[in-house]
């Protein structure tokens, strides 16, 4: 289930679920397993409870349609995981921006998700361009957007509709126009070299601590209280 395709909700309004139709599930031990999981998760998700009361009252004699609605459940869950964003901006050498936050909306895909993530920063980036411009010290190159997804940078600068992307246009045509206007330019970089990984999930100790000095971010001092 873990590559499923996702649910907009846990119950199919149109299908009732009944003792006595369709054929016995094969492994009623996995679905009773199942169930039990979704309960637990009730405590936490108080979306599901309802669709999970209604599979659970069949636990006794499963069905094959009741293994279907408890299928749909899971895909329902799988589809709120949202993915979590995260940048740094540099200013020279400088770190002057950084967020780590979980995206507003489902990702279909991971290109989908990086695409979001560079929207995202090239909107912080183009802030902190017009606030430098006010202060009398304008950037006049372009600001250089680091991505580790060759999808995301394809599409940073492909004006090809896709499909795929059409429910992202609004994130892609804002980028495109601010890579048009020479205001940001995104470039390819290896994952091993992407620090914004730092926020948003963990890493081996070599990687952390190599991340964390290239954010000029240092373990303080040894105390030499009582020296």
């Amino acid at each position: 289930m873990a590559s499923c395709k996702p649910s907009v909700t846990p119950v199919d309004t149109k299908q009732k679920l009944s003792t006595s139709s369709d054929t016995p599930y094969e492994d009623p031990s996995l679905y009773r397993s199942l169930a039990g999981a979704l309960q637990y998760l009730t405590f936490t998700r108080p979306d599901i409870s309802y669709a999970v009361q209604q599979v659970c009252l069949h636990m006794h004699a499963p069905r094959t349609e009741h293994m279907l609605a408890l299928k749909r459940i899971l895909r329902y869950v799988q589809d709120t995981r949202r993915s979590t964003s995260g940048y740094c901006v540099f200013l020279g050498h400088n770190l002057i921006s950084w967020s780590s936050k979980r995206q507003p909306t489902l990702s279909r895909s991971s290109a989908e998700a990086e695409y979001r993530g560079v929207a995202n920063v090239v909107s912080e980036t183009c802030w902190i361009r017009n606030l430098l411009l006010e202060l009398y010290f304008p950037i006049p190159q372009a600001t250089l957007v680091y991505c580790d997804n060759v999808s995301a940078i394809y599409l940073s600068g492909n004006p090809v509709k896709h499909q795929r992307t059409k429910h992202i246009e609004m994130d892609i045509h804002f980028v495109r126009e601010k890579v048009a206007r020479g205001q940001a330019h995104v470039l390819h970089v290896p994952s091993r070299h992407r620090i914004a990984d730092i926020f948003i999930k963990g890493l081996p100790r070599i990687l952390f601590d190599d991340f964390r000095i290239s954010l000029n971010v240092r373990e303080p001092p040894a105390s030499t209280a009582g020296v």
